[in-house]
């Protein structure tokens, strides 16, 4: 049996409450009011979400993947509840086709966000008494409410010591091929709990093995290091100025760039709640188990970075590489291992999702970057795959073989969410 199914439970006690305040409040005044069921209620609420998560609390890129993931599970669950047509993924609850999917959607997120959010939670309320203004009232209302309150606390629950808040530290010796921290700040790994945080859709973060890095003799390393020495530097770089912009482009919050594409996407495509609801589930839940995988495997692998390995070449015994001292790559190295890489991870689970969703040469998806303030068109998951492959080389942030693999691990897991889990019933 999947873990997903394992996961379902019968929510009667929704069930039972939905049925008596339709009995309660369905009177004459009340029973006309329309059910709202807009699907603008998803993409506004992942918007509060990146401002509770990035502006509000400073998550970490890293982490930040977990909680669009949890929020937009309880959204799909509340919203499926009602609608129907997929599966769930924590409960069933039977309820009534008079309650408001909107609402269920809308309080199932803030319930969430204010659960992990506490510090938020004056901004959060202030967003949902506004939301809940402009609801008709009635049954349809009340009965949302109640529904997105049970979706919210379901998930919840089943993510209590899930060990995000575990004390993980990564202790190796410095070697030949074996992460340091690195400039400016020689920080400790950050995140390093991240990889033993129980995943949401995998059933191990380990589910899908990866080859590993190159062994320093080899000719696949001497190759990968030559290309980010080159194109990789701060100064004196062979990259074109195309190039730059490009890498620059892609420095700026992979996760944020991503949820804002689908917000775009799901809006001028016209899907519907249940459609919205489900596509930015696959993509909080892909996305998240690929940074967990991603996080076990640089753990596990602890594989130095180029602005390591490049000045410290002499001591890898490849023939092939030559120290450079003064090299230095065109933007700060992130406090964590090369190995693979957490940018490819979240890219392959993207362009993964979006392909199930809406073709792997239709994707017809807007990219903006607040760093180089610019936007771009993709229509094919490929492009955008390669593109930002090389855009981490060109920054000088890592080796390809991180970028390929770490890749095809993020397709790997989006090919299990959209074949395992928010399946079509019947």
């Amino acid at each position: 049996m999947h873990a997903r199914r394992a996961r379902l439970v019968i929510a009667a006690v929704v069930s039972s409450v939905c049925v008596a305040a339709s009995a309660v409040l369905a009177g004459p005044s009340q029973a006309a009011a329309p059910v709202a069921a807009d699907p603008a209620v998803i993409t506004e609420w992942n918007v509060i979400a990146a401002r509770t998560i990035f502006t509000e609390n400073l998550v970490a890129v890293p982490r930040s993947g977990l909680y669009f993931g949890f929020m937009h599970i309880a959204m799909y669950d509340a919203v499926v509840a009602i609608e129907g047509g997929y599966e769930p993924y924590a409960y069933r609850a039977a309820a009534p086709p008079t309650a408001s999917a909107e609402v269920a959607a809308a309080t199932a997120a803030y319930r969430v966000l204010k659960e992990y959010f506490p510090a938020s939670a004056a901004n959060l309320t202030a967003d949902y008494t506004a939301f809940l203004a402009g609801v008709p009232n009635g049954v349809g209302k009340v009965q949302g409410r109640l529904v997105g309150v049970a979706a919210a606390a379901r998930i919840i629950q089943l993510r209590q010591n899930d060990g995000r808040n575990a004390i993980v530290t990564l202790d190796v010796e410095p070697a030949p091929g074996v992460w340091r921290p690195t400039p400016p700040a020689f920080a400790p790994m950050l995140a390093a709990e991240l990889g033993f945080v129980t995943p949401l859709l995998l059933e191990s973060a380990i589910q899908f093995p990866l080859p590993g890095p190159d062994a320093l003799s080899t000719v696949g390393y001497a190759r990968d290091y030559v290309e980010v020495l080159r194109y990789g530097a701060k100064e004196g770089s062979r990259r074109t100025a195309a190039q730059t912009d490009t890498a620059l482009f892609y420095s700026d919050n992979a996760i944020l760039q991503f949820q804002t594409g689908l917000r775009d996407q799901v809006t001028r495509r016209g899907l519907d709640i249940v459609e919205s609801s489900r596509a930015f589930a696959l993509l909080g839940t892909s996305t998240a188990d690929a940074q967990i995988a991603c996080w076990r495997a640089k753990y596990d692998y602890a594989y130095w970075r180029p602005v390591t390995a490049i000045p410290l070449a002499g001591t890898d015994g490849n023939p092939a590489t030559r120290p450079d001292a003064d090299w230095t790559p065109l933007t700060d190295t992130p406090p964590y291992p090369e190995y693979t890489s957490g940018h490819a991870c979240v890219t392959g689970a993207t362009t993964g999702t979006l392909s199930h969703l809406f073709g792997a040469d239709s994707l017809d998806l807007n990219l903006f970057s607040n760093v180089t303030m610019t936007t771009r068109h993709y229509d094919t998951a490929d492009a955008l795959d390669r593109q930002t492959m090389n855009a981490r080389i060109w920054l000088g942030l890592h080796f390809r073989k991180a970028m390929t693999d770490g890749n095809d691990l993020g397709h790997h897991v989006s090919d299990w969410a959209s074949s395992q889990y928010f399946q079509p019933t019947g």
